[in-house]
């Protein structure tokens, strides 16, 4: 980018290039002599760099910065490898995954870089899908949505792609009737004893409906699900150690001494 059109107070000083070069320069020099490194590809390490974005999540959940600074530079160690690795059969370069980022967030916020006006956050996802359809990327505002998310988070992003070219509820209340629409349908098919595929398929809806619902009113459901998950585990350990302290084996334990527990534990919480 030969034009520099970012505020200067922004730039990198040369201490922070300098780290980075050298960094790059490692990634390819343990190409050239290591063993594992050289023999790598896009394909045998791909799953390497999920695990590391899961291991990031999870150290931003913990609020655990240090260990947050260190998962980072492991995502970061996969672009670099990955675009090393690029370059060896001049598919890419560094240089180009840089430049093209860089294009690509200026074309972006053209309300930040341009004469655009936005009034509101909506305003400028809305504008990011159109820009991203006219620049011809996508042909559907859904082809920016990875199959291999987990299904809630999704359906989540799913939602958040179509609410950003205009397709979405005016209102939360209308969201939230679709949620009860569902429910009902749903009922009716579990109450009658329906095939388990036709109930499947409603209680699919019914997620849906709610996870929409839960974006419209500003909750995540993939971090309202994570917490209630690990509230679960949390509970469900604490029943475990009380019924060791009452001498009793979980597997010999009544449904009614578990519950117990439970709810003692609870409300424990909730003091």
């Amino acid at each position: 980018m030969s034009q520099k059109i970012f505020d200067p107070v922004f730039t990198e000083t040369g201490a922070s290039l300098e780290a980075f070069a050298d960094f790059v320069a490692i990634v390819r020099h343990l190409r050239r002599d290591c063993p594992w490194d050289k023999v790598q590809t896009h394909e045998s390490i791909k799953h390497l760099l999920i695990e590391e974005a899961y291991e990031t999540v999870e150290a931003i959940d913990n609020e655990d910065w240090q260990n947050l600074k260190k998962e980072l530079g492991d995502i970061l160690l996969h672009v670099v490898f990955h675009s090393v690795i690029a370059a060896e059969t001049d598919s890419f370069s560094l240089t180009e995954v840089i430049e093209s980022e860089t294009e690509k967030l200026i074309r972006r916020h053209p309300h930040v870089f341009g004469d655009t006006v936005v009034a509101n956050v909506e305003e400028v996802l809305t504008n990011w899908e159109t820009i991203k359809i006219r620049e011809g990327e996508k042909k559907s505002a859904m082809e920016g949505v990875p199959r291999h998310l987990p299904s809630l988070l999704r359906a989540f992003r799913m939602q958040e792609k179509a609410a950003g070219v205009g397709f979405d509820f005016p209102v939360p209340k209308d969201a939230w009737t679709k949620v009860e629409e569902e429910l009902g349908e749903f009922r009716e098919l579990a109450t009658s004893n329906a095939p388990l595929e036709e109930q499947e398929k409603e209680l699919g809806d019914v997620l849906f409906s709610l996870i929409n619902y839960a974006r419209k009113v500003g909750i995540n459901p993939e971090n309202a699900l994570s917490r209630t998950n690990d509230k679960f585990i949390r509970r469900f350990q604490g029943v475990e150690k009380a019924l060791e302290s009452d001498g009793i084996s979980l597997v010999d334990a009544t449904l009614e001494q578990m519950d117990a527990h439970w709810d003692a534990i609870k409300l424990a919480e909730k003091r």
